[in-house]
């Protein structure tokens, strides 16, 4: 009789283990999903892969390239992105003081991105598109960023001066508005410069869009600064987005019902976004 009763134990505990595997299973399954990633390392942090895919630019290329935090279209003709994408929430803005890692090839990109030694001894950053500081809220986040997918040569007085203060700027909009969806990149059109054995493209200009939405309002705003040290306030750089289409060739907000995305890409409304 203490021989079955120690048997059934052992047959129970077994069949618990079993259905706390599968559980499990299912939550890994649910995490790594199309519809949404979940960062366990900071409560209540999605990236809506869905969602974002709805703002997204076409891509001239074909490559597009996700991560769990942004998405980017690869450009292998100029060795970097043409544009990366990303939403940047409010919760996200937070100061961890991460160690720096060292800059690598992204993993997804078919192609091969760019060796990062082509920016040595080039005179010009490695520049990233989306900032390693809008991504410090996760240790995953903060080190995708280093991906050479996601740099680009840019001057070290425009990288450290205007493009910097843009950033910190970005970052304030972001808590101000309750998120934003950002799209960044270098225009590769026009540019006959570059660096390393790879001739990775040196961008003339580098573009920011801004993307405020909230139950089917929205708000946009755009900037295009030159690749160069500037002491003129990030404001006198505002365009349309129509400008920046006409200069990359790419259609920023495709899926934006047509009234919507033709009224907030031909006007500059900067008042909405300096009001508060």
């Amino acid at each position: 009789m203490k021989k079955k009763f120690i048997f059934g134990v052992i047959v129970f505990g077994f069949v618990l283990l079993s259905c706390k595997e599968a559980i499990w299973n299912n939550k890994i399954e649910i995490q790594n999903s199309d519809i949404s990633v979940v960062n366990s390392d900071y409560d209540n942090v999605k990236v809506s892969v869905k969602d974002l895919a709805f703002y997204l630019p076409t891509s001239t290329t074909s490559q597009i390239v996700e991560h769990n935090y942004f998405t980017l279209s690869y450009n292998e003709k100029a060795e970097q992105a043409e544009w990366v994408a990303y939403e940047l929430k409010k919760s996200y803005i937070k100061n961890s003081d991460f160690k720096r890692p060292f800059f690598i090839e992204d993993p997804k990109v078919k192609t091969k991105s760019a060796d990062w030694r082509n920016y040595k001894k080039s005179g010009f950053d490695k520049g990233h598109l989306c900032p390693a500081a809008d991504m410090e809220f996760n240790i995953e986040a903060y080190n995708d960023t280093f991906y050479t997918s996601n740099i680009s040569p840019q001057n070290h007085d425009f990288n450290a001066g205007i493009w910097n203060r843009l950033e910190q700027k970005v970052r304030f909009w972001a808590v101000e508005n309750n998120g934003l969806i950002i799209v960044t990149g270098g225009v590769l059109k026009g540019s006959s410069k570059s660096v390393g054995k790879e001739k990775v493209i040196v961008p003339d200009y580098f573009y920011k869009i801004l993307l405020k939405y909230s139950k089917g309002n929205y708000k946009m705003l755009a900037f295009l600064i030159p690749n160069k040290k500037s002491s003129k306030p990030i404001y006198d750089y505002v365009v349309s987005v129509d400008k920046l289409e006409g200069m990359t060739g790419i259609d920023f907000f495709p899926k934006l019902d047509d009234s919507i995305e033709n009224d907030l890409e031909k006007n500059v409304n900067l008042t909405s976004w300096i009001a508060k």
